[in-house]
């Protein structure tokens, strides 16, 4: 099957750009001696699973049981889910999980150690765990010490639960300003991650496990402070135009959405077949990851989605309204690809014109 063969909309995987991105970030861990456990929840694939795993990863990161279940399924045997997990329903899937792969998940609370010891008092293994530090984002994660001091002795009474590390995500290095500035929150979360593994060991409780993630650092290829043992980038598998803005190019953005000229309305503006379902409305509006429009099209430099409804997206531009012809199919670089995945069935992997394979989106939709 030809590209142009594809019915729209439809995400695109451009095989060659991929397998740089996954190479080159492998050979990135390689150089800085960290082992590389990427998060799965940019591509929901375990085919590109498998894959990095092939080119060197050492397991993978998900965000959900229900993604972490399909990938057990396809064979994915050491699996770490970066998210706190609340309630027995849910532990006492890790707890089947963990029967048959090596499998841990985030606390940042001593109730999250209380609860996990009620449901795992008769697991045949000990639940393994890694204690989640904020480092400025502003999400979940310990912030004070004598919180953190608190866990770790909890940890130390807990009679079910293993304490396998500590991590964190900067990732409020999308909003910084420039290269520098990314540096420089880059090297205050780790130091202040690795100053809580500190704390860890001098309570007697040694940090098996210090990971960090955030792709943007990494694909400036900053160099990774002596103590932290993992990374867990996920976008760079594909990228996107927010973090092509990073490196100051999209010509490394692997996944695009395919789609078709359906109206041209007026004198400037063109409708295409895809809209928030397929391509998001998202955009970053500050610092390195700032994006223009919903979207850019790719064969048309500088020619972005203007606006989206559902089902349709909106260019207001002339000039290109008088390039393209009703029935023409573009492709469109999206602005964070992570919730984009989410939205399609299957991705077909391409090599120039050529369609080389269909690879079913297996963790889609799963969000439990």
């Amino acid at each position: 099957m030809k590209v142009n063969d594809i019915d729209t909309p439809a995400l695109l995987i451009d095989k060659g750009k991929m397998m740089k991105n996954l190479q080159d970030m492998q050979a990135y861990a390689n150089e800085q001696q960290v082992a590389l456990r990427p998060h799965t929840k940019t591509h929901k694939m375990p085919n590109l699973a498998r894959m990095q795993e092939e080119l060197g990863a050492t397991g993978i990161t998900v965000a959900k049981i229900g993604e972490a279940e399909v990938m057990e399924e396809y064979g994915l045997t050491d699996i770490f889910i970066a998210n706190e997990i609340v309630g027995e329903t849910k532990l006492n899937r890790i707890k089947k999980l963990a029967e048959t792969i090596n499998i841990s998940f985030a606390i940042d609370c001593v109730e999250h150690i209380q609860e996990i010891e009620r449901v795992f008092q008769d697991a045949p293994k000990k639940a393994q765990v890694l204690i989640e530090i904020e480092v400025g984002e502003g999400r979940s994660g310990v912030i004070e010490r004598d919180d953190f001091k608190m866990v770790m002795i909890a940890l130390k009474e807990a009679r079910f639960i293993q304490f396998k590390g500590i991590f964190s995500h900067d990732g409020h290095t999308y909003k910084a300003n420039d290269h520098h500035e990314c540096r420089q929150l880059f090297e205050e979360a780790v130091n202040r991650t690795l100053s809580f593994a500190e704390i860890a060991e001098e309570m007697g409780m040694k940090a098996e496990v210090i990971s960090i993630g955030s792709t943007p650092p990494f694909m400036l290829q900053l160099p990774i402070p002596k103590g932290v043992t993992e990374i867990r980038p996920g976008t760079y598998v594909f990228m996107d135009a927010s973090q092509g803005n990073v490196i100051g190019s999209l010509e490394r953005c692997a996944a695009t959405i395919l789609t078709s000229v359906i109206s041209k309305p007026t004198w400037e503006r063109v409708i295409t077949d895809v809209g928030a379902k397929g391509i998001t409305s998202q955009t970053r509006s500050t610092g390195l990851t700032k994006t223009k429009g919903l979207g850019h099209i790719m064969e048309y430099g500088g020619v972005t989605i203007s606006d989206v409804f559902d089902e349709h997206a909106i260019i207001y531009d002339a000039r290109f309204r008088g390039q393209v012809t009703i029935g023409e199919k573009v492709r469109i670089i999206p602005n964070h690809i992570c919730p984009v995945v989410n939205l399609h069935e299957k991705a077909y992997l391409i090599s120039g014109d050529e369609v080389t394979e269909e690879i079913p989106v297996s963790c889609r939709g799963k969000s439990q």
